[in-house]
């Protein structure tokens, strides 16, 4: 195999662990997703083994199970990403640091600030993963009594990201010239008001922040159906993506770079990282009877409350031991429902079966060995079905320590991860350029 290609790897950490079980598992400290002391150690661990990026998912509804499910959750406490970030930006120096942040339940000028006050406090590390929130438990928490319409909550995605990069560019990289002499604190030419009035928003600027570090924050995709895709393709410097094996995973990544040759841009300009559950083990078994062992601790109730949101329809009234029947489409996201109705009917699986998978964790699994879990990442690069991942860990921390000392070194060892980073910013480490900007010439 071609050792060429480089694999980039971020770390899926917020909920620490998907899987709902990871808080109950033996050693597992219960709190981790609460707890800065542990969290600062995982970013420095991280950070120690080269991973590219630290990444926060971000959920904006609590209430979006039956109490009793709930009440199984290690998710309903966690920190607002950008102040988390902000607190591990102090305590590393070259680790990504990427958040989501709703383009339908945020304002741009909110984010834009934040994102470019990020990339200056943690020096060019700052990454935005953009999302459209496909939860419609979050719009009662945003004075809405529904969620707003799937190609609605695009177009304004759309617009959102130009308005928002649009106050990035608001001053020239120079434009801080700080002339003690002459009285002069920045340059007026080098100034720019965006005056935007589009379809959704309407916004003037300027920013009142500096240019960030990278130009514009490395931008972050995560949707997977028909729209998400384009968007990710006009938008995104990486997409996280869910691909449950290879040949789909080369099926998405083969789409979405044949995107961007049309809208000029390069190849390699996006890279694209699946989420990927490991569970390390010494042998085949080992893992997976960790894996087994995490999925007892998963309660009936609460993979039937995660099957419901997967769907975007309450199926607790479905016979659990009969087969899937007919689920309607509804505005929760079209591409997580679509892969667990195909599991129903590809697998026959009934509804309990299909309660305890997605209650556990239902996407791409590497279980096994660190030798097996690194040629399934290789194959993975060479055959371009990703370059690289977002990795999810079963337990913290003892799933984090195992990938770190275990798998990392293995993948050191073909020369296909990096033993030391390349530069200082999270584009650097990526390839990716810095974003000329749009107003002002270099």
């Amino acid at each position: 195999m071609t050792r060429s290609r480089q694999l980039h790897l971020g770390a899926f950490m917020r909920p620490v662990s998907l899987h709902t079980g990871a808080w109950r598992f033996p050693g597992a400290a219960p709190d981790a997703n609460f707890n800065f002391a542990l969290l600062k150690r995982f970013a420095q661990r991280l950070e120690a083994a080269r991973f590219d990026a630290f990444f926060m998912a971000d959920h904006l509804a609590v209430l979006n199970m039956p109490i009793d499910t709930l009440k199984r959750s290690h998710t309903v406490t966690s920190f607002e990403p950008m102040t988390l970030l902000s607190a591990l930006a102090a305590v590393t120096e070259r680790l990504g640091l990427i958040a989501t942040s709703s383009t339908t339940f945020d304002e741009p000028y909110h984010v834009a600030r934040r994102f470019a006050s990020l990339d200056h406090l943690s020096g060019g590390r700052a990454g935005w993963n953009l999302v459209t929130t496909s939860n419609p438990e979050a719009a009662r928490n945003f004075g809405l009594d529904e969620h707003v319409e799937h190609g609605e909550r695009y177009h304004r995605a759309r617009e959102f990201y130009d308005v928002v990069t649009g106050l990035w560019d608001s001053w020239a990289d120079d434009a801080f010239v700080r002339d003690v002499e002459r009285g002069v604190y920045f340059e007026p030419e080098k100034l720019h008001v965006l005056d935007h009035k589009g379809e959704h928003l309407s916004v003037r600027g300027p920013l009142n922040i500096a240019r960030p570090v990278q130009g514009w924050p490395v931008v972050v995709q995560a949707g997977s159906s028909e729209a998400g895709r384009q968007l990710a393709a006009e938008t995104a410097d990486a997409v996280f993506t869910a691909q449950p094996n290879l040949a789909e995973g080369k099926r998405f990544y083969a789409d979405v770079k044949a995107r961007l040759e049309p809208l000029g841009r390069a190849r390699d300009h996006l890279k694209i990282l699946p989420g990927a559950f490991v569970v390390v083990g010494s042998s085949l078994d080992e893992a997976r009877e960790k894996r087994a062992q995490l999925d007892r601790y998963v309660h009936y109730d609460s993979g039937l409350a995660s099957l419901s949101i997967a769907l975007g329809h309450d199926v607790s009234h479905l016979d659990p031991d009969g087969p899937l029947p007919e689920i309607p489409e509804s505005n929760a996201s079209r591409s997580a429902r679509q892969r667990v109705v195909d599991w129903a009917r590809e697998e026959g699986l009934t509804v309990r079966q299909l309660a305890q998978r997605i209650g556990g964790y239902s996407g791409l699994e590497m279980v096994g060995t660190p030798v097996s879990i690194a040629d399934q990442m290789e194959q993975w690069l060479v055959e371009e079905g990703s370059d690289g991942f977002n990795v999810m860990f079963p337990f913290l921390p003892g799933g984090l320590d195992d990938f770190v000392d275990q798998v990392v070194p293995e993948l050191q060892r073909r020369g296909i991860f990096r033993r030391e980073y390349e530069g200082s910013t999270l584009r650097e480490h990526l390839g990716l350029p810095r974003p000329a900007n749009r107003f002002f010439a270099a």
